[in-house]
């Protein structure tokens, strides 16, 4: 079977720096992968030339046999690829049933503006993906009032409303409380599998990346160091070096072993 996403060598460099380095992946529909790595691995550089927003240097980026590397954010988007970001971006003046019909005015091209007719433009769609992430009750407040873990749920819903193949998540549960990260996580495996969505998500809560995802790949410097399941890209060696830690006798023991 096809796989939803090739990424084969893909790269970029600034002033010669080398923020990502012959990456190459799948992503299968239905599968959640998470990209770990520390701080400057080259995480955001990489999830941005997936979504358009960095034109790589090298390499290919195929989504269902199709290639969209170099393509505009706004056309990787109509091809199926949704995306949430670290820091929530909504209108906030707006109810939270219009955030999510703006989105679908987008997605159908309609352009009347977000007065009048507009404010009945797939409202029944609007709703039916409010229901879908646990917010129907929530739909005519304005989304300046909500929860900041509700509006987590509520981008989660804009993201869904083209419709997507494949979703970019940037740190989704970044200043949400323990139990409100895996409820999301929960809520977004579910919505993956039940739609044939893939989704590929960055995060430094290792409680979610090891709780959620079927495999972790793992960056660092812009070169991946390893990618698998997540029990043996925990137990990798490299890994714990660099990023998830070990105790310093443990790695001095690991040093003499190799001596």
């Amino acid at each position: 079977m096809t796989p939803l996403l090739e990424v084969a060598g893909l790269a970029k460099s600034y002033g010669g720096v080398e923020a990502v380095r012959d990456v190459s992946f799948t992503l299968e529909a239905g599968r959640i992968l998470a990209l770990i790595g520390p701080n400057g691995a080259g995480k955001s550089t990489c999830f941005n030339m997936l979504n358009g927003q960095i034109k790589p240097d090298a390499g290919t980026i195929s989504l269902n046999g199709e290639s969209i590397a170099g393509l505009r954010p706004a056309a990787v988007w109509r091809r199926g690829v949704g995306r949430t970001f670290q820091i929530t971006a909504t209108f906030g003046s707006m109810t939270v049933r219009e955030n999510v019909q703006v989105a679908l005015l987008s997605f159908h091209r309609r352009a009347f503006g977000f007065l009048g007719f507009a404010g009945a433009f797939r409202r029944a769609e609007a709703d039916a993906l409010l229901t879908l992430v646990g917010l129907p009750d929530q739909a005519d407040k304005p989304c300046g009032e909500l929860a900041y873990g509700d509006l987590k749920r509520l981008e989660l819903a804009i993201a869904l409303a083209n419709d997507p193949r494949l979703l970019l998540m940037d740190e989704p549960t970044a200043g949400m409380a323990p139990q409100e990260r895996a409820a999301l996580m929960r809520l977004t495996a579910t919505i993956a599998r039940e739609r044939t969505i893939g989704v590929l998500f960055t995060e430094h809560d290792m409680d979610v990346v090891f709780g959620h995802a079927d495999a972790v790949m793992v960056l660092d410097h812009g070169r991946l160091i390893a990618h698998g399941a997540p029990q043996e890209v925990r137990r990798d060696p490299r890994v714990r070096a660099v990023y998830l830690g070990e105790d310093r006798s443990e790695r001095n023991r690991r040093q003499e072993e190799r001596a």
